[in-house]
């Protein structure tokens, strides 16, 4: 039996705002956040900032490219000849990603307010979680982020086919700025197994948890496997920040969600080499969660 629909949460609410999160997490692993406090300016702004990279000449946005995976400037390639993206591997590498591609003084201060923006609000949703369960602390102080632009060529050719195959993201969470022309992003109801839309909501955000989230929460949170469908032959776009973990200590569920009933599922992990393993291993739906738990599960 299918739930009702991907939840719509105000992230201005005051009262019982980390437990909705939280119950979001848990049975949907994927909701909207309307009153997120990003300006609908600074992101349409930074859409076509992000029009504008992929604009770029070739050559120029191959200055980028890195050799580890998913890193750097994706291009078009026979696996994915729909696909292409750009990705600022640690946010913390900023200014060397816009020296490579000699953006614009005004283009670089898009980056910057933008990038300042969605994780600040990553960690006031970080906040929000500990809070939901009962937790202290400031969650995603110190993790590394990286943020990724997407484009879609969608052609004629391309309708009835996936820009993005199914996959869960191999990060905590993810913060997505989803296209307002062009909708395709469908989530995996966790009762049902059917695909479910999450169509387009004007100056908001979407978030979906990924596999450390999993992880961290001790199977808890729901690592939702996601697509993004082609519908019509038009050209979208995407900006995602991919929160992976922190910079020198290995992710685990804190000692409140273990106890006689709930033992420790998953040993300690290192979010950058496990995403290392999922990519060398080509397991993109989750499947890889499973070989990290401990004896006692």
């Amino acid at each position: 039996m299918a739930m009702q629909g991907v939840p719509v949460i105000d992230m201005q609410k005051v009262d019982g705002l980390g437990e909705e999160l939280v119950k979001a997490c848990e049975e949907w692993g994927c909701f909207r956040m309307v009153n997120h406090g990003i300006p609908v300016e600074l992101m349409a702004e930074m859409k076509v900032v992000t029009a504008s990279l992929f604009d770029l000449p070739e050559e120029v946005k191959r200055r980028t490219v890195d050799i580890g995976p998913g890193n750097g400037y994706v291009p078009r390639n026979a696996i994915s000849s729909f696909y292409e993206g750009f990705s600022i591997d640690r946010i913390s590498s900023t200014n060397k990603f816009c020296d490579r591609l000699d953006v614009s003084t005004h283009q670089r201060e898009i980056i910057y307010r933008y990038i300042k923006a969605i994780r600040d609000l990553a960690g006031h949703l970080g906040r929000k979680l500990m809070e939901g369960s009962g937790l202290a602390g400031d969650l995603f102080d110190g993790w590394w982020c990286q943020l990724r632009m997407n484009k879609y060529h969608y052609c004629a050719e391309s309708v009835g086919l996936a820009g993005a195959g199914l996959h869960c993201d191999p990060s905590f969470l993810t913060i997505l700025q989803d296209d307002e022309h062009v909708n395709g992003l469908q989530v995996v109801d966790k009762l049902s197994g059917e695909f479910t839309p999450v169509d387009y909501v004007p100056g908001t955000l979407v978030v979906n948890v990924g596999d450390i989230g999993k992880i961290w929460s001790n199977g808890r949170y729901y690592n939702v496997k996601h697509r993004i469908w082609c519908f019509e032959p038009k050209t979208r776009y995407s900006i995602a920040l991919f929160v992976f973990g922190p910079t020198h200590k290995k992710i685990e569920a804190p000692s409140e969600f273990v106890d006689l009933k709930h033992p420790r599922l998953y040993v300690p992990i290192d979010a950058d080499e496990y995403r290392l393993f999922r990519y060398a291993n080509e397991m993109r739906t989750g499947d890889a969660v499973d070989l990290f738990r401990t004896n006692s599960s």
